[in-house]
């Protein structure tokens, strides 16, 4: 997903883009816990598209605090 993408979405949607994430980067620790992670690249990745989700969420965040 890209960043224009996510700074379509609104903070909700965001937010649970941001829990889906987590999610998955939970099972990718499972699967390397266990031995089973057969791209350890996607952990790489889904640790970068969480980062991009909280970034957007800041810029909404603090473009909301500097209108009030």
């Amino acid at each position: 997903m890209s960043i224009q993408e996510l700074r379509d979405k609104t903070p909700d949607q965001l937010k649970e883009e941001l829990a889906e994430l987590k999610k998955a980067q939970f099972n990718l620790r499972f699967q390397q816990a266990t031995g089973q992670l057969e791209n350890p690249a996607q952990m790489r990745a889904a640790r970068r598209q969480a980062a991009r989700v909280l970034t957007v969420l800041n810029e909404k965040a603090a473009s909301a605090a500097a209108s009030e």
